[in-house]
């Protein structure tokens, strides 16, 4: 039972490596991890990861740069994480499907765009989560 784990923690890194290899250029450019501000500092409208504390215009910029990656990072997983769940919520298979408009009203979108949200979700289904760059 020794094997177990570490045999399933294996596969799974060895998973990860096989399953996005699209992704490891992103990797390689790994922007700043956001890191939750203190309750009093984020109330602070001037306050925003400490970037007013930055003197130094190259490390503002630095640090301001490697915030937009992160966001934009962020961003771009939470859309395909909304992607797949509008997918299988308009699923015909389902019995408490979805239409897409009511879809479009859960998620604050239009009917149209819905429906291509719903087609970006089967598509990372059919891939299994992931998206290929054409």
């Amino acid at each position: 039972m020794e094997g177990g784990p570490k045999t399933r923690a294996t596969t799974r890194e060895e998973g990860l490596d096989m399953a996005e290899p699209e992704r490891s250029e992103r990797r390689r450019l790994k922007p700043a991890p956001l890191i939750f501000e203190p309750a009093e500092a984020a109330a602070d409208p001037e306050h925003f990861f400490d970037l007013e504390s930055i003197e130094d215009p190259r490390e503002l910029l630095a640090r301001a740069t490697e915030l937009t990656l992160a966001f934009r990072s962020a961003t771009d997983r939470a859309i395909e994480f909304q992607a797949i769940a509008a997918a299988q919520l308009g699923d015909p298979r389902r019995f408490d499907r979805l239409t897409p408009a009511d879809i479009a009203e859960r998620a604050e979108w239009t009917e149209d765009y819905a429906r291509k949200m719903i087609e970006f979700g089967e598509d990372l289904l059919r891939n299994n989560g992931r998206v290929y760059d054409v």
